[in-house]
């Protein structure tokens, strides 16, 4: 079990690779910290292109421990870091190292002690494989979050998108984040309004909305 369980558990996962669900976790955290909220970021599993990395582009870890003021290694262990452009367990197979297990990333889950918001941020969509026997939403269920932030593009293919990862995550408490909003877009307008009129959804378009969403309730509310 992890230990010094967050008082609030929040797992960022995404509709697709690429969608940007750790600047949206850097953001949240930056607010969340900003508000003199306790974060930490947790990334149970993390794989990266080593030519990218030459060329000196961090990794997701580095990214969250820079906007939590933690230690990359802290953020992600070291094994379970993989120099391959696939998801976790397809680059462990690759490179010859021990499967990946659910049991064993959750169990791996250490957080410091007096954290109000812990982040677990999974990999690719919320059905990309995070270990041979999981997802994304397998880990969230799991885990028993108190929320899940999913993260989507705004434009066009967004409502196809997020019901097909909002149906996958129920019951799950759920917040929709479109990222790379353009309020000016009205494309991006009218996929909030479907969203949020016609599936329920609660959907937000910034680190302050979601902040506000995620920060713990005051004592005594």
């Amino acid at each position: 079990m992890a230990v010094n369980r967050p008082d609030r558990l929040v797992v960022v996962l995404g509709t697709a690779t690429e969608v940007g669900k750790t600047w949206v976790g850097c953001r949240l955290a930056e607010a969340l910290r900003a508000a003199r909220v306790a974060v930490a970021a947790r990334k149970p599993a993390q794989s990266w292109d080593p030519a990218e990395r030459a060329a000196g582009a961090p990794t997701d870890a580095e990214l969250l421990a820079a906007a939590t003021g933690a230690k990359p290694d802290d953020v992600c262990p070291p094994h379970r870091s993989y120099p391959a452009a696939l998801a976790p367990p397809m680059a462990a197979d690759r490179l010859g190292r021990p499967a990946v297990h659910l049991a064993d990333l959750v169990e791996e889950l250490r957080w410091p002690a007096g954290v109000e918001v812990g982040l677990v941020e999974g990999a690719g969509g919320v059905r990309s494989p995070l270990a041979h026997d999981a997802d994304g939403v397998a880990l969230a269920r799991h885990l028993g979050v108190d929320l899940v932030v999913l993260v989507a593009d705004a434009g066009l293919g967004t409502i196809h998108a997020v019901r097909s990862a909002t149906d996958a995550l129920r019951p799950l408490p759920t917040v929709v984040v479109l990222n790379r909003y353009d309020r000016g877009d009205a494309l991006h307008a009218a996929n909030r309004a479907w969203l949020t009129e016609r599936d329920g959804l609660l959907v937000v378009v910034d680190g302050a909305e979601l902040a506000a969403v995620v920060r713990p309730p005051s004592p005594g509310r």
